[in-house]
């Protein structure tokens, strides 16, 4: 005996439609990036000093990945420190699911502007700029966590570094910088001249409220908190003096408010000397490493692990690849989770055993998308009771 036709119509909103739009984003994302990879991506936006954007998406995101900025230094490439000083980073970001951008110089010479006044304003253009039009379009195709988007830079690249950190404080929550000077020290008042020797020799030193003073200036009213830092340099750099990591401690307990007394001090491996201002903790505000006897040759091995840590990059975990799902006769599709707005990265949810299927009964579905937008669609998808089979 067949039953009444009965039609359901329900609106159902697919954060993420396809398995894979979510682990890689919209499918203008999955075109444009491939996944575990070192990705060129071109049109991200505002751009005005012609940098390079690559992204390093691994196959298997967190839920609501992190996000981290690697700069890489003088005469390097986005290549390079992929391949070279941020190997770590990337191993750690298939472990844990989190999306790195590694912008890439043009100019001669490859470094970054840290030294132009143009560079050294919150939106001013030039390299800043350009790194923040990066970070905006990796938001604006994946499901960044934005309470954990980081930064860390080598030389040229912990100089920018510093920089980002002062500009962007809204935006960044932490950074590590190895062998960088503090924001506005390397200012030359031009764009044409591009080394400051007074700063790469340790000969500018103002006191900590200059530097605080100094930085806040790159963001005129902001009245919010700053970044977390960690700051590494060796005791024999001669390219950027190791006084630079004195004044970079200067300058950044300045901004959270903090006597430049640590803390709390020791030395977690044989000729590190680490000193944490402001807490005892793992992730302190503010963190210096000094490396006895090294000239300018950070990270070495092991360092990478050390920030790892204190950005907390190492707290989530992608889903496992999931098995392919036996066939269900279940007609209508389980709604994907939406990405958690809990600023704290969550795990993925278990699945949910298919429903047993209903024995007698016969069912027919439809789905007519409505609407739809980077990650994500709205449909109507009807539902009716066919009769008893």
């Amino acid at each position: 005996m067949r039953g009444r036709s009965k039609t359901w119509l329900s609106v159902i909103t697919l954060a993420g439609a396809l398995a894979a739009s979510l682990q890689h984003g919209s499918a203008q994302a999955a075109s444009t990036v491939s996944p575990g990879v070192l990705s060129q991506v071109t049109d991200f936006g505002p751009n005005p000093t012609n940098l390079n954007m690559y992204v390093y998406v691994p196959r298997f995101l967190a839920p609501r990945p992190a996000l981290l900025v690697a700069i890489h230094y003088c005469t390097g490439t986005a290549q390079a420190l992929y391949s070279g000083y941020a190997h770590d980073f990337v191993t750690a970001a298939d472990q844990y699911g989190y999306i790195i951008i590694f912008p890439e110089a043009t100019r001669s010479g490859q470094c970054f502007d840290v030294y132009s006044p143009q560079a050294l304003a919150r939106n001013g253009g030039s390299d800043p700029q350009g790194i923040m039009s990066m970070v905006s379009w990796v938001e604006a195709h994946y499901p960044i966590d934005t309470t954990r988007i980081f930064a860390m830079g080598v030389s040229s690249g912990a100089m920018m570094t510093n920089v980002l950190l002062a500009e962007y404080p809204d935006v960044f929550a932490a950074g590590t910088a190895f062998m960088g000077v503090p924001y506005g020290c390397f200012a030359t008042g031009s764009s044409t001249n591009t080394w400051n020797s007074q700063c790469a020799s340790g000969q500018i030193i103002k006191t900590p409220q200059q530097w605080g003073d100094l930085a806040r200036s790159a963001y005129p009213g902001y009245a919010g908190p700053y970044p977390r830092i960690q700051l590494w340099h060796g005791t024999n750099d001669t390219t950027l003096n190791y006084a630079n990591l004195g004044e970079e401690v200067k300058q950044w307990t300045n901004l959270h408010g903090l006597s430049t007394t640590p803390t709390f001090s020791d030395s977690p491996v044989s000729g590190w000397t680490r000193n944490r201002y402001g807490s005892a903790s793992l992730q302190p505000p503010v963190e210096a490493i000094s490396v006895a006897g090294a000239g300018h040759v950070l990270p070495q091995a092991g360092m990478d692990a050390y920030s790892i840590a204190f950005l907390g990059l190492n707290q989530s975990s992608p889903p496992s690849p999931s098995p392919s799902p036996s066939p269900s006769p279940s007609p209508s599709p389980s709604p994907s989770p939406s990405p958690s707005p809990s600023p704290s990265p969550t795990p993925s949810p278990s699945p949910s055993p298919s429903p047993s299927p209903v024995v007698g009964v016969a069912c027919a579905a439809s789905l007519q998308v409505t609407s739809q937008w980077p990650g994500g669609f709205t449909a109507n998808v009807t539902v009716t009771n066919t009769g008893s089979v």
